[in-house]
């Protein structure tokens, strides 16, 4: 939702109305097939939660109650307080994964 917002600009909305889509690929195209692979990693850390809290909770906010997305977006936020916003990210690798959704990556080319 962050990298689709700040990279492509789409909408929170159209983000996570495109999920189910996205899930499908998921079942159809990575999920049987994981087992084979030579490597699996999870590549998630303690911190992205809060980190990513900054940058979706008001893009979540702007989805309107007469809006399809409306009930997704209010689930969401309900999640995410249960999280404290990371606001300085000067401690976060320039090399880390979450900068690629949040930009100032320096794998960026």
């Amino acid at each position: 939702m962050v990298r689709d917002n700040q990279f492509r600009s789409s909408d929170a909305s159209r983000t996570i109305l495109m999920w189910p889509s996205v899930r499908r690929g998921e079942e159809k195209y990575i999920f049987p097939y994981q087992e084979e692979a030579d490597i699996m990693f999870n590549s998630s850390l303690p911190y992205e939660l809060s980190v990513i809290k900054k940058y979706t909770e008001s893009l979540l906010k702007e989805i309107k109650r007469d809006n399809e997305a409306y009930s997704v977006a209010k689930e969401l936020l309900e999640f995410l307080s249960y999280f404290i916003s990371l606001d300085d990210e000067s401690a976060i690798p320039q090399n880390s994964l979450i900068k690629e959704f949040i930009g100032g990556s320096c794998l960026d080319i």
